[in-house]
């Protein structure tokens, strides 16, 4: 099938757009408000964009509480959720009003930064510290803005929990990371991950 995206016509259920790009991994963003207030929010439009420096990027639909917290504080944190917290992790994805306390909605511990003011979750078996370095609005073809928010920072801090660390490597048949499928889909990084050499050049 083909479908052109100006009429959006592809006859399905649901837009598979989301669903072709994937998996993609979950940044669980947590902030703290200027008023004190400790948010946390799963974003699956979310993606590291550089090592050096090390840069972190999620993008938010809308004006949502994790971009006014990281655009008045300049600091946010991108936990990563494992399968282990996933319905934890869905639980703290409600639509709840400005103040409301993720972290405790999800039964989940609310741990601060060693280097910035923001909250990560304490039960993640990993997690980034990071510092904003710009917010932009990417525009389309019309040169009007999206409807989305790219929110980039540069991580200054990592945590690592000893539980999922092997021959110094991170394990990822322990860590089991969640990406977003499309649709309600997710994955996990568990029994079926596999390595692949990347190839040589061929000298004539």
């Amino acid at each position: 099938m083909f479908y052109r995206t100006d009429t959006n016509d592809h006859g399905m259920a649901h837009d598979p757009f989301k669903a072709i790009v994937a998996p993609r991994p979950i940044g669980w963003i947590g902030t703290k408000g200027r008023d004190g207030s400790l948010n946390l929010s799963p974003y699956s439009f979310f993606n590291i964009v550089s090592d050096k420096p090390k840069l972190v990027m999620f993008s938010s639909s809308g004006r949502k509480h994790s971009l006014r917290n990281a655009e008045e504080t300049g600091v946010f944190t991108a936990s990563l959720a494992s399968r282990h917290l996933a319905d934890r992790m869905n639980a703290s994805s409600a639509p709840v009003d400005y103040g409301v306390n993720e972290f405790d909605l999800a039964e989940l511990t609310a741990k601060m930064g060693e280097i910035v003011d923001a909250p990560y979750v304490a039960e993640a078996y990993t997690a980034l510290e990071c510092r904003l370095t710009e917010i932009i609005q990417p525009k389309g073809l019309d040169g009007e803005g999206a409807e989305s928010y790219m929110v980039f920072g540069q991580v200054v801090g990592i945590h690592i929990s000893e539980e999922i660390i092997r021959d110094g490597r991170i394990a990822m048949e322990l860590a089991r990371p969640m990406g977003r499928m499309g649709y309600r889909d997710y994955t996990d990084g568990g029994e079926n991950v596999f390595e692949l050499d990347r190839p040589g050049v061929k000298r004539q």
